[in-house]
Parts: C-alpha cells; sequence; structure tokens
C-alpha cells in the first residue's frame, strides 16, 4: 500500500494502527532519556498499550483513570510521568501512591526504585503489619514518593509528629476497585481532606464498579479515561480448564495434578487462610516444595514466602485472594482455583497470574457439586465455555490412601501449630509455618511422589 494511500478497509486501518502502536518507544510517548535507559536496563523494550495511552496525556498534566486488565504494565504507566515531573521539580514528599495489599505496595516500591536509581529517588513503604517506629523514622527523612495502604497511613497522619502531605503534587490510587471493596473509603476520604486540591491524580483499577465512579467524581478533575480493555477478558495465550470431581477428593485431585504437570511452577488459589495452611502442609507431608501466602501471617512470612517462590526456590505458592492481584511473579506456569472464586471479577485476576508479558500459561478451576451456580458465572463473564481438563480417574483414586495419611499429619501439625501459638502469642519468633520441625512430616510419601508411568 502507497503511503499517501488510504487504508481499503477498517481491518486494514486498524492493522496500521497496531503497526504503528509496535514501534512506539518510551521516547516517542514523551519519557526523558535517563527514563528511557532506566526501562532499557529493566528490559521494559517498548511500552504496553495502557502506557501508550496514558503516559503522554499524564506527561500534560491532565488526570487519568486507567482500566486495564491485570498484568497490563499499569505500574509503569503511573511511575514514568511521576518520575519525570519529578526531575523537572525535585520535591520531598512528591507522590502517594495507595495501594490495597501490603505485597503490592513492596512490589510499586521496587519498580519506583528501579526506575528511578540513577536520579537517587527515595521511597518509603507504609503499611500494616510492621513496626510504626521504623516507619515514622522513614517518613521523617521526606522521601520523595510514599506507598502506603489506606489504614496505616492514615495512623501516621494522625499520630506522627511533623508528618503532613500538605505538599503532594501526586495522588494515585492502584487497584482502586480492591481498595473500595477491602471498605477503605472511610480512609480514601480522610486521606482526600488532607491533601491539596491543586494537585494530579491517577486512578487506576481493572474494574469501573460503582464506587470507583463516586470516588472519580470526588478526586478528580477533568479526567481522560484509558481503557485498554472494556470487557473481562483473559489473555489469549492463557490455557483454561475446568475439572468436575466430588467435594470430597479435591485434595486427591489436586496432587495428580501436581504430578501430572510436575516440572512448572503453580499458584494454587484457596478461599480461607486455613485452608491455604491445611493444603500447604498436606502437600508438604507428600515431598512437594509448597508455601502458604495468606492475611493471618506475619509481614515478614509473608514477604519471605513471596521472595522463596519468586527465586525459584519453592514451586508451589498456595495463597488467597491477597495474592491475586497486581503481583508480577513472571514464571507462574500453571494457576489452579483449588477453592472457586465467590466472586467472578476474582477469577480474571487469579488466572492473570499467569500467562503474563506475552508467555502462555495454563489455569486449571476445581467445580464440586457446590459450585455449579459460581462456575456458571465465570463462564458467562468471560464469554467462553471451558474444556475439561482430561483426567485418568483410576490413577487419581490410587492415590487415596496416601494423601488420606497426608491429610491426617496435617491436621494434627495445624492442631499443634494452633496449641503453639497459644502458649507462645507474645513470642515473636515463632517456627515458620509450614518450615518448622513439627518432626511429622515426609512420613507419607518418603520423598516427592514420582509421576507415574504409563500415561
Amino acid at each position: 500500500m502507497a503511503a499517501d494511500e488510504e487504508p481499503d478497509s477498517p481491518t486494514e486501518a486498524l492493522q496500521t494502527a497496531a503497526e504503528e502502536e509496535e514501534t512506539k518507544t518510551f521516547k516517542d510517548l514523551g519519557v526523558t532519556d535517563v527514563l528511557c535507559e532506566a526501562c532499557d536496563q529493566l528490559g521494559w523494550a517498548k511500552p504496553t498499550k495502557i502506557q501508550i495511552e496514558a503516559i503522554p496525556l499524564a506527561l500534560q498534566g491532565r488526570d487519568i483513570i486507567g482500566l486495564a486488565e491485570t498484568g497490563s504494565g499499569k505500574t509503569g504507566a503511573f511511575a514514568l510521568p511521576i518520575l519525570n515531573a519529578l526531575l523537572e521539580t525535585p520535591q520531598r514528599l512528591f507522590a502517594l501512591v495507595l495501594t490495597p495489599t501490603r505485597e503490592l505496595a513492596f512490589q510499586i516500591s521496587e519498580q519506583f526504585e528501579a526506575l528511578g536509581s540513577s536520579i537517587g529517588v527515595q521511597c518509603a513503604v507504609i503499611v500494616g503489619g510492621i513496626d510504626s517506629m521504623s516507619q515514622s523514622l522513614a517518613l521523617a527523612k521526606k522521601p520523595h514518593i510514599v506507598i502506603a495502604t489506606p489504614g496505616r497511613l492514615i495512623d501516621h497522619l494522625e499520630n506522627t509528629k511533623g508528618f503532613n502531605l500538605r505538599a503532594l503534587k501526586y495522588l494515585v490510587m492502584d487497584e482502586a476497585d480492591r481498595i473500595l471493596n477491602m471498605d477503605f473509603e472511610t480512609e480514601v476520604d480522610k486521606i482526600l481532606k488532607v491533601i491539596p486540591r491543586d494537585r494530579k491524580t491517577f486512578l487506576f483499577s481493572a474494574t469501573m464498579t460503582k464506587k470507583v465512579q463516586k470516588l472519580q467524581r470526588a478526586a478528580l478533575k477533568n479526567p481522560v479515561k484509558c481503557a485498554v480493555s472494556s470487557k473481562y477478558q483473559t489473555v489469549e495465550k492463557l490455557q483454561q480448564y475446568y475439572l468436575f470431581i466430588p467435594s470430597k477428593f479435591k485434595d486427591t485431585y489436586l496432587v495428580y495434578i501436581l504430578n501430572e504437570l510436575a516440572g512448572n511452577s503453580f499458584m494454587i488459589f484457596c478461599s480461607t487462610c486455613n485452608n491455604t495452611q491445611r493444603t500447604a502442609l498436606l502437600l508438604r507431608n507428600l515431598g512437594f516444595t509448597a508455601i502458604p501466602l495468606h492475611g493471618q501471617m506475619s509481614q515478614s512470612k509473608r514477604l519471605g514466602s513471596l521472595n522463596k517462590f519468586k527465586a525459584k526456590a519453592r514451586s508451589i505458592l498456595l495463597a488467597t485472594d491477597v495474592a491475586s492481584r497486581g503481583l508480577d511473579i513472571p514464571h507462574v506456569d500453571v494457576v489452579v482455583n483449588f477453592d472457586i472464586p465467590t466472586h467472578s471479577k476474582d477469577y480474571i485476576h487469579r488466572v492473570g497470574r499467569t500467562a503474563r508479558a506475552g508467555r502462555s500459561g495454563k489455569a486449571i478451576t476445581f467445580v464440586t457439586q457446590y459450585d455449579v451456580e459460581l462456575f456458571q458465572r465465570i463462564e458467562h463473564l468471560i464469554g467462553k465455555k471451558l474444556p475439561v481438563f482430561p483426567t485418568q480417574d483410576e490413577e487419581v483414586m490410587m492415590l487415596t490412601e496416601r494423601v488420606s495419611e497426608a491429610q491426617r499429619f496435617a491436621r494434627m501439625e495445624l492442631r499443634e501449630h494452633g496449641e503453639k501459638k497459644k502458649r507462645k502469642r507474645e513470642d515473636a519468633g515463632d517456627d515458620d509455618d509450614t518450615e518448622g520441625a513439627i518432626g511429622v512430616r515426609n512420613k507419607v510419601a518418603g520423598g516427592k511422589m514420582k509421576k507415574r508411568k504409563g500415561r
């Protein structure tokens, strides 16, 4: 097609637009050279769709509503414009980023520090579960960027002498729908009252709920909407399956799948802290390198679990929905919904932990006789019927005896751990939840169960 010719069809026009998008660089978006170099060093070869949409508008000083699916590069879409502005007008306590979970706050801080390493950017992470005094000292040094969960930030605004956000230039609300779903509305309202009206605001959310719309009206001035995905969807390279199984055999089928797909790394989602802990113990008793992550663990243990999994020292991470949003762990091969999510939208976030940044991945959802309606809602939301994951039922049943033995040991350990916690509630140096020497571990399988021959 000649350069001055119009595209012949809408398809060609879309193709041309896509090609132009492909060739865009961070420099084309208006990002300063020093930050473009930082992107190169981080291996960000080219901007993602949400970054192409949001960064130029943010650099023009507009308020942004960013709607994009999980794993789409949202952090870069707000971090780069903020760092760009910070370079032009250096100032302490320049930006505040609000996030729903502690782990996400640490991850955002890491990205800010990596992008701003050559310009000396200082960040403070203000979240629960960590000593308040050390946070107060960090805030006293007046960092450039504060990344916080709403509850703990309010705590410091009310109780830390000399700390205020009256000079703040940027406010970011990341995963805004989740912040509001976790009932942080009161805290967010309080924060909005004590920061300057004359500021730039970026609101990023995977979904546009009524609460998010209300927050948008309260917090943003004449915002521009950047929507990369208007309907709920999962990425193309994600293979999604379901397994319809009797509730009492869930553990056995899980062990079968871990054997069948041995060599992959797994994130297994459970609905409660207790079930996460129990299933981690069960799998460890069968010789799998499983580690839990849930809200009842101390912050240091939560970060420890995450770091071990990220470093590939453990191949299975069992988690509640505390890990379903935003966490970027590049090497997750398989997501298992051991307990089906109650809210269909959480399915999108959970399975978004795999098949990230162009890689492929698998998601397998366990559906018991009690979950049929919830599963139908998920299929309706994503607009597709999922295929069944192929299994050999007689091979699954051969595992029953060993699994029930492991279940018994897991229950004993949970009970022992509960009693130990009662006795040592004041002792912060308690043994690691699943890695302590409780002494009944690995009696079941005598090491990792080998993948069965004959498939």
